[in-house]
């Protein structure tokens, strides 16, 4: 069994707690066993840390890894919930955590400082080249899984300013700028994939009092009742539906694809390569409906997404509880 690692990122991060009320380092101890994933137990004496970063999707996807870690007999460390896009990846890249979902727009535009677009990865699944090696982390087959960034507006807000595509709201700005009330998180605020480069991409210049930048779930929430004219959401969010947002469309294809891939620590993935025979076939079954259901099930419904989780893997088939 490997040695149990301090997973503490000194002088970056605190202790974090997560979503299931566990605190950092604490073990996942689910009652699962094999399905159609982890038979033979082929991560039998394994001891993998999972992490993840602190927002509902990313909590979902830590503990479906977590949970398919411990279906195919690893002993799992909970590390998930870590704020921030660096934290996570930083986990994995400095050998302190074994494995992450992460998504291909920020390790393209942020990571690699890559000023276009990244290209479409293949499917999971599709026979392509399984990763990308990098630094102390490997990304394995990716999702259709699409967690890009999109400008939403309520039904009342769209009726009155009719803005269908970005392009519009451009044009928006220019003519009334008072009317593009923006509410937006601190990094979609500052990132080069996030406002800066959308205004850049579509000559949009939203005056600096006309931004407000609050928490995520706020967004949505002051977006659906008008307080936010436009509001940053994630394309694969239940909230976008359950809330009766109408997304604007990126005519000009600015945001970059946000497909989830699991990443992996190198030196781990080379003693245990069954890592990506357990993650593949859960990998291939994440598209935007499963992510905006699972979602869903958090956000609108309340329920634990350390819950959420073992439930669609049990529905799928991939385990089955003892």
């Amino acid at each position: 069994m490997r040695r149990r690692r301090c997973l503490l990122l000194a002088g970056v991060l605190p202790a974090v707690v997560s979503s299931c009320g566990l605190s950092s380092d604490s073990p996942m101890l689910d009652d699962v066993e094999p399905g159609s994933i982890g038979q033979g137990g082929p991560l039998e004496g394994a001891e993998l840390t999972v992490t993840s970063k602190e927002f509902t999707e990313q909590l979902i996807l830590g503990a479906i890894t977590g949970i398919a870690f411990q279906a195919a007999g690893a002993y799992v460390i909970d590390r998930t919930g870590i704020q921030g896009s660096v934290g996570s990846r930083a986990a994995v890249v400095n050998g302190d955590a074994d494995a992450a979902y992460e998504y291909t727009g920020p390790v393209w535009i942020t990571y690699q400082g890559q000023q276009q677009a990244p290209p479409r990865p293949a499917r999971a699944g599709g026979g392509g080249a399984r990763g990308r090696r990098g630094e102390r982390g490997e990304r394995l087959e990716p999702s259709s899984l699409n967690s890009t960034y999109a400008l939403a507006m309520n039904q009342v807000n769209f009726e009155k300013y009719g803005t269908k595509s970005l392009s519009d709201v451009a044009a928006l700005v220019k003519s009334d700028s008072a009317a593009v009330a923006l509410c937006v998180e601190g990094e979609f605020a500052n990132r080069a994939d996030g406002l800066p480069g959308m205004e850049k991409a579509y000559g949009m210049n939203v005056g600096a009092g006309d931004i407000t930048q609050m928490d995520t779930g706020i967004i949505y929430a002051q977006t659906a009742e008008g307080a936010c004219a436009y509001g940053e959401v994630f394309a694969t969010d239940g909230r976008i539906k359950s809330m009766n947002l109408v997304v604007r469309e990126d005519d000009q294809k600015f945001f970059p694809h946000y497909h989830a891939a699991p990443m992996a620590d190198t030196a781990t993935l080379q003693e245990w390569p069954a890592i990506a025979e357990v993650l593949d076939p859960v990998t291939a079954k994440l598209d935007n409906e499963v992510a905006r259901t699972l979602n869903a099930k958090v956000d609108v419904d309340g329920e634990d997404p350390h819950q959420v989780a073992p439930d669609w893997m049990v529905d799928e088939g991939f385990v089955e509880k003892k």
